[in-house]
């Protein structure tokens, strides 16, 4: 017999969350579900940049942030300080003098909310947020889109078990919006997408995001992170792979 999934849809952060749980719909799960939907919004009120009271918005005019959106954003800053020394400044959420700390939130959000269904009795969640998920149990297959051609898989991440968090970046959904903020310039030489996979889906979209700033650099790089892998289309087609890929 198939196994009960439960499915939500969430449309937040300029994006859409889709959330499947294989578990039966009991009362506990229901409320999870409505807490991890909230949680999105949540995130989005408040480290959305374009929201005018924000607290993103905030700090960057210097007005005062909420009290009790304070640890979230003391959370996010040091975890952005901690990238940004990580990968030597190709990961910042201060380019140009400017706070935006986009690029680490939507993965760290994913994955909290992926936490909490987890936590509430889910032994097997797959949360895709735009292309970003975290997976807890399995067996689960996540299909990495082909940026050179559209409709087609350029690889398929199985995972038997978990936690484990997929990022892909690149400039093929959204056009180039990728900038190396070392330079303040695309970058010269960088992949057509590049996916990394790890137990985090915070850290995988951070270092996807870095890496892909790093251009001929960046599987080397990739290749000497502890606990991840990474998977990279260029843009003449050729791929490579990083670590256990």
């Amino acid at each position: 017999m198939r196994e009960p999934e439960q499915h939500r849809v969430v449309h937040t952060m300029g994006t859409v969350f889709s959330c499947t749980v294989r578990a039966e719909p009991t009362p506990r799960l229901r409320r999870a579900l409505d807490e991890a939907e909230s949680l999105l919004h949540h995130v989005d009120e408040v480290f959305s940049p374009f929201r005018p009271d924000s607290a993103v918005t905030r700090v960057r005019h210097g007005r005062p942030v909420p009290r009790q959106w304070q640890p979230e954003l003391s959370e996010i800053v040091t975890l952005c300080a901690a990238a940004h020394r990580r990968t030597g400044g190709a990961f910042s959420a201060w380019h140009s003098g400017v706070f935006d700390p986009t690029g680490l939130v939507k993965g760290w959000a994913v994955e909290r909310a992926a936490l909490l269904l987890h936590e509430a009795g889910a032994e097997r969640v797959c949360l895709n947020g735009g292309g970003d998920v975290q997976l807890y149990g399995g067996p689960w297959r996540v299909g990495i889109a082909h940026p050179l051609r559209p409709g087609f898989c350029a690889a398929v991440v199985e995972s038997p078990g978990g936690p484990l968090g997929i990022a892909t970046s690149g400039p093929s959904e959204r056009g180039c919006h990728i900038i190396d903020p070392r330079t303040g310039l695309p970058p010269a030489d960088g992949p057509a997408s590049l996916t990394v996979t790890g137990p985090s889906l915070t850290e995988a979209d951070m270092l996807a995001t870095a890496a892909s700033c790093m251009g001929s650099e960046a599987r080397g790089w990739l290749g000497a992170q502890q606990g991840v892998a990474a998977f990279g289309v260029m843009p003449d087609g050729q791929t490579w792979s990083a670590g256990a890929f």
